[in-house]
């Protein structure tokens, strides 16, 4: 999970850039990256850790231009070297700069292609590098002297065509503009919006519409599956359909948990859809304990907090704030490895003894992983003096790996994987699990569109909806994503940064 913003404007965007990147943090902690535009030159800035410790003020000054694109990094695959900051780079044809949110199921099959028969060479292990080559490739045979919009869009169509997985695009050409495109399942999430400044209409592009409200513009709307969009230097605004079969089929992930609450996806509000989460939760735990002895109800900050409220509410008990959270600490879902994970859980969260003492406690959490962090957060509360401890989930059982951009580990990570709902239960140390049914989860977040009818649930079901994904694919994807793995991609990971 990635969070790409790109913007075209009047006057320079460098810092409406960054303060867009440190709204979309959320969505990545391992790098980040900036590349601008003016007069026919790039300039970026890249580099590992937060947005506030990537860009100082001698960088930002360097980051000229009323054009650019940027992008903070979640590896879901590759190392976390800052050669793998974003955006990518190519110089031909024009000059295209380009950043991704998601991943694709096909890169191997992409990269022998590319080298075989496109001619191109790939640096790193990242699957943006794979895009933005099959992109470039496919716009070269297209390119013509006098720069036309409509090649730049058959040459989304190609990528369509060869690229298979989500992806969510922001790309910027030298001295022409800045385009994005998503994939034709709609699975990553993208949207534009726009201001008026200087007599112009400005345009900004962005995974969440927060980071839109952020810098003072106007939501209009998500991308379309499979749509693309190009804005001109001069704040021209071209789009089209690029893909033959789209189809919305939305990561319902998103709004479990890496949203912000205060996006809206998809015409969705990821707030009420926890809202409902909520409710929906609430109604299966008097189901399964009409008669329980539930004291208090306490969320794992902080994306719990929405669904927690509803089920205190409707349980007619307290609602209570038992943790205090430390902010200078990462979220743990998206920390590169296990070790990193356990060590941080109690530097993140310090309980409050007062709340817990003597008490029987509903702790609610927005899903459960690997199990690491509500294993530790069920003995902290045991610690503080709870009576007892019970855990429920606003979403179901994870059980798969996700493959579009989530960066969920191998199967025998999961604390659910081969575990029944009671095995998990003592797995973690509770006295009582309950987790939302996958059904009221999509009805959930349905509820605030009815016009999509189906959503990607890989991690939950196992449907993968690109129909590409087989053992051979997962066997690759466990060297990749599993922990062992991701110590020794780290063990060899630079520490530079890079400027143009």
């Amino acid at each position: 999970m990635c969070g790409i913003v790109g913007i075209v404007a009047t006057e320079p965007v460098n810092l409406d850039l960054y303060e867009s990147l440190s709204v979309l943090q959320h969505r990545g902690q391992d790098a980040a990256g900036i590349m601008t535009c003016e007069q026919g030159k790039f300039y970026m800035r890249k580099g590992n850790g937060l947005v506030r410790d990537v860009f100082f003020s001698q960088h930002m000054k360097r980051l000229r231009g009323n054009m650019g694109i940027g992008h903070a990094r979640y590896p879901t695959a590759g190392c976390s070297s800052s050669l793998e900051a974003q955006p990518f780079y190519v110089n031909s044809p024009y000059g295209i700069a380009l950043a991704h949110n998601g991943n694709l199921t096909n890169t191997e099959k992409l990269k022998t292609e590319l080298f075989q028969e496109d001619l191109r060479h790939l640096n790193t292990e990242s699957d943006t590098e794979a895009i933005l080559n099959v992109f470039a490739h496919e716009l070269a045979s297209l390119a013509k002297p006098q720069f036309d919009v409509d090649a730049i869009f058959r040459s989304v169509s190609a990528v369509h065509e060869r690229c298979k997985g989500g992806y969510a695009i922001i790309a910027m050409i030298v001295g022409k503009g800045v385009l994005a495109f998503r994939d034709p399942n709609g699975i990553r999430p993208v949207c534009y919006g726009t201001r008026e400044r200087n007599g112009k209409t400005e345009y900004m592009i962005a995974s969440e519409s927060v980071a839109l409200q952020a810098q003072g513009f106007e939501l209009v709307r998500d991308l379309e599956p499979g749509e693309a969009v190009f804005v001109s230097e001069d704040c021209e605004f071209f789009n089209k359909q690029c893909a033959d079969n789209p189809k919305l089929r939305p990561c319902i992930f998103e709004y479990v948990y890496f949203a912000r609450p205060d996006s809206i996806m998809d015409k969705v509000s990821v707030y009420k859809a926890r809202l409902r989460m909520g409710q929906k939760l609430v109604q299966k735990i008097l189901r399964e304990r009409p008669d329980h002895d539930i004291d208090v109800v306490i969320p794992i900050p902080d994306t719990s907090r929405t669904a927690a409220l509803e089920v205190a509410f409707h349980l007619n008990v307290k609602y209570r704030e038992g943790f205090i959270k430390n902010r200078y600490i990462g979220r743990t879902f998206i920390m590169p490895g296990q070790t990193e994970r356990k060590k941080s859980v109690r530097q993140k969260l310090n309980p409050i003894d007062l709340e817990f003492q003597g008490k029987n406690v509903l702790l609610v959490d927005d899903s459960i992983v690997r199990g690491t962090t509500s294993k530790q957060i069920i003995q902290m509360a045991r610690e503080a003096g709870a009576n007892k401890v019970y855990m429920a989930s606003a979403a179901p059982p994870v059980r798969y790996p996700n493959v579009y951009g989530i960066d969920m580990p191998a199967e025998e990570e999961f604390i659910a994987h081969n575990r029944t709902v009671e095995e998990i239960c003592e797995a973690i140390g509770a006295d009582w699990l309950v987790y939302q049914d996958l059904e009221d989860l999509i009805d959930a977040v349905r509820k605030g569109n009815e016009a999509i009818h189906e959503f990607d649930c890989s991690c939950f079901d196992g449907n993968y909806i690109t129909n590409d994904v087989d053992t051979e694919y997962f066997k690759r994807l466990q060297d990749k994503r599993s922990d062992a793995a991701k110590n020794k991609h780290d063990s060899t990971a630079s520490a530079e940064t890079v400027e143009l």
